[in-house]
């Protein structure tokens, strides 16, 4: 009997005795009281694996697949099993730290929240409320109680100076959605499960395993096109790994990849190849005419692939039963972003596969709200310094350093930074790093004192993942199936405080409640206001219902939980709260720990359109306007130099998970790819130190010669070089490596989203 496949089963059963049965053999087991077996989702990536975690007294033991969950069936990438290192990893934060000039010590909560009540409220009685910023960093997007009570937080301090992770990463994407279907959060994502032709640029999810297209086990799933008989074309100035395993893989010259969509956008108009298109489809016309002169040959100067491969890629996309384009990261931090985010869209719109199986769809999440048809807009307000408009309801992140160094009215005094490391993450990082210095005061909402935190004032710890509850509000409107699944929290609190009572105190602070605010009376105000707004919502679920009916029909639950209760009842599966008894419910969930699945996605349009006409806009005049700059682009034939680009690695997650000794150990991985015939033109060896410069700063870096580059190109990957003075990461700081966002220029922006240009950044390459 293989006893140990049904130990994954034998969930919150400590101390009792079962018999554990096959068809042959059936034996009496008695669980060991201190052991216990807990599911979660994993919350480290996009791609939401489940976890099977062991707990033996207490602590975390056996991290494996959960082979039950509906969505991942057990895959797992090295990432998840370190939440058993990082859980007991020694330099993360339990409790307060208060700095006092270079030197740091342990505070009480109460401390802590006075001295930020006392600091923070002279500042803003004296400067006003828009002398105070907020960065959010990315793992905000993983965390429940970041993504609901940073809302809160942002609206007691009233401040325009919020930036976040977005503006270095996927904006462009949102406002393409934005203007093309109404609403910034409405993406359609590669239905890859049932596709036939995949064209795939800017990513490599062989080492991220997908983002903005959520789903576990990409590489598994890639090969499943090609099982089926299908094609899998990458598109990257390197062979990466995903390239290495499509069906072709087209190198591309870094930055060019919204002329190479728009070439063959034009050949699907210069062709006759455009599909049928649907009635909510609005001004094709106009797209067509404003791409034709971006023909394949035009553009194949600058972009490195022969016109007759362009076009015979537009006719295979054309021609194939199911297709789809799909463009990241890649495609998103450049200085075409937003057009490129465009073009991938339109393309698919344009061959019959914008809402359809096997095309790209919309998911339908199941804590899903009604969206007004507003519309979308950007602009309502902008950066003091340089003008740069708002978008999303935040400003870039690359102008933070001049909105603290300049002075004048509205000059950023004091910063609240949650959950993020832009000293490391964000362009031209030494000038930030310096600029922090001129700051009054800075508080810090972190696990670890990392290269930014260790600038704060008052450092409030976060908990560990698995000291907090999760469901993925973010990543399940981006699912490639339709899937629910809520994980409470695995392991007890200590001396640290949840995070939503920590947002939730501070918000109450900047209320006007001073640091003795009562947590949970603030958040009952909070909530309460928020599901009145629902009630009084002629499109919600529970429109006219009474209050009090509905607060006792949550129940006793707090924080996080009652608002995922509310969203899930009152979204497009859940209960109503009576009105439909077999629809959803936080507690069905709670019941199912291995998650539930709501089936795969279905077209949507035009009936989920958020655009006032309820029509999809293909051609947005911001967008069109924005087409000047790339004409100048389509002229742009390379001359010598080399141009940077990033890399992804499976075993690293940005800058927060370099201090689990098991994740970076091994050798060098924080190298410059550089191809061979580069490499004797510079005159460095693999192996050798090379010195990399940029508008921006200087590196020196170890070289790695490969065939898989580009000529012309080189790459470094994001978030490494923790050498900072002040850090308490021991691991990280020991580690090889260098931080490639000194080279990016923070005046280099994609003007329609305020993305930083973090692809593509001429630099000059010398050996040492």
């Amino acid at each position: 009997m293989r006893y140990g496949r049904y130990v994954g089963h034998l969930h919150n059963t400590a101390g009792r005795t079962l018999t554990v049965s096959d068809r042959k053999t059936s034996i009496m087991v008695t669980i060991d009281p201190s052991t216990r077996v807990e599911y979660r989702t994993c919350p480290l990536c996009e791609a939401t694996c489940g976890l099977e975690i062991t707990i033996n007294d207490g602590a975390v033991g056996r991290i494996r697949g959960d082979r039950d969950d509906v969505f991942s069936h057990g895959f797992i990438c090295p990432k998840g099993s370190t939440l058993k290192q990082l859980e007991a990893d020694p330099d993360r934060l339990r409790v307060p730290q208060i700095r006092n000039g270079n030197e740091w010590r342990d505070a009480t909560w109460d401390e802590a929240f006075e001295l930020i009540a006392e600091r923070m409220g002279s500042i803003i009685a004296e400067h006003g409320s828009n002398a105070v910023g907020v960065y959010l960093g990315n793992p905000n997007v993983h965390n429940l109680s970041g993504l609901l009570y940073n809302r809160v937080l942002l609206r007691s301090l009233r401040t325009q100076k919020i930036f976040s992770a977005a503006t270095v990463d996927q904006m462009p994407k949102h406002v393409s959605s934005g203007l093309m279907f109404g609403h910034p959060d409405l993406i359609p994502v590669p239905d890859i499960d049932r596709t036939d032709y995949l064209l795939m640029l800017g990513a490599d999810p062989y080492e991220s395993n997908g983002s903005l297209a959520t789903a576990p086990d990409w590489p598994g799933r890639l090969e499943a096109i090609k099982a089926r008989g299908g094609k899998v074309v990458v598109v990257d100035p390197r062979r990466s790994k995903t390239a290495a395993n499509a069906s072709e893989h087209l190198a591309i010259r870094p930055g060019t990849d919204p002329l190479f969509l728009a070439a063959i956008a034009a050949t699907l108009v210069d062709e006759n190849l455009l599909a049928a298109q649907p009635d909510h489809h609005n001004r094709l016309d106009e797209a067509a005419a404003a791409l034709v002169s971006f023909t394949a040959e035009r553009v194949a100067p600058a972009t490195g692939i022969d016109a007759e491969t362009t076009r015979r890629i537009a006719r295979e996309l054309s021609a194939a039963e199911s297709g789809v384009v799909y463009g990241r990261i890649g495609t998103h931090t450049v200085r075409h972003g937003t057009v490129a985010s465009w073009l991938v869209d339109l393309i698919n719109a344009m061959t019959g596969n914008l809402d359809r199986a096997g095309g790209a769809m919309f998911a339908k999440a199941a804590h899903e709200q009604p969206r007004s048809k507003r519309g979308f807009a950007t602009g309502r307000w902008s950066s003091r310094v340089r003008s740069a408009p708002e978008v999303r309801g935040e400003l870039p992140c690359s102008v933070m350093a001049e909105e603290i160094t300049t002075p004048g009215e509205g000059q950023m005094k004091a910063m609240i930074i949650v959950a993020g490391n832009p000293v490391v993450s964000t362009p031209n990082a030494d000038r930030l790093d310096e600029a922090l210095d001129e700051l009054d005061f800075m508080v810090s909402v972190d696990m670890y004192r990392n290269e930014t935190s260790r600038k704060a004032d008052v450092i409030l710890p976060a908990t560990s993942p698995l000291q907090r509850s999760h469901y993925d509000l973010a990543f399940y409107g981006l699912s490639l199936r339709n899937i629910a699944n809520y994980s409470p929290a695995v392991l007890p609190l200590e001396s640290e405080m949840e995070e939503w009572e920590i947002l939730t105190k501070l918000s109450a602070m900047f209320s006007g409640a001073g640091p003795d605010a009562d947590i949970a009376a603030a958040d009952d105000a909070t909530f309460g206001t928020y599901l009145q707004r629902m009630i009084d919502d002629p499109r919600s679920t529970i429109h006219g219902r009474d209050h009090a009916d509905i607060t006792s029909m949550i129940g006793d639950r707090r924080g996080p939980e009652r608002y995922v209760d509310l969203l899930l009842r009152t979204g497009p599966y859940g209960d109503a709260f009576g009105s439909n008894p077999d629809g959803l419910t936080l507690a069905s969930l709670e019941a199912e720990p291995h998650g539930i699945d709501l089936g795969p996605l279905e077209p949507r349009l035009p009936e989920a359109l958020s655009t006032p006409d309820g029509l999809v806009d293909l051609a947005p005049q911001a967008i069109l306007d924005d087409l000047t700059r790339l004409e100048l682009a389509a002229d742009d034939v390379p001359n010598g130099g080399y141009l940077l680009v990033g890399r992804r690695q499976l075993r690293s997650n940005n800058s927060w998970m370099h201090n689990l000794d098991v994740l970076v150990r091994g050798k060098d991985r924080c190298t410059l790819l550089i191809h061979p015939d580069d490499a004797v033109s510079v005159g460095v060896g693999d192996g050798g130190r090379a010195e990399v410069s940029s508008a921006a700063g200087k590196i020196v870096v170890t070289a790695e010669v490969t065939e898989d580059m580009m000529p012309g190109v080189v790459s470094l990957p994001h978030g490494w070089g923790h050498n900072k003075d002040g850090m308490a990461i021991a691991v990280a700081s020991g580690t090889p490596g260098v931080n490639s966002n000194i080279l990016a220029d923070e005046s280099d922006l994609d003007p329609l989203s305020g993305n930083a240009t973090l692809n593509a950044i001429p630099v000059t390459v010398a050996a040492l």
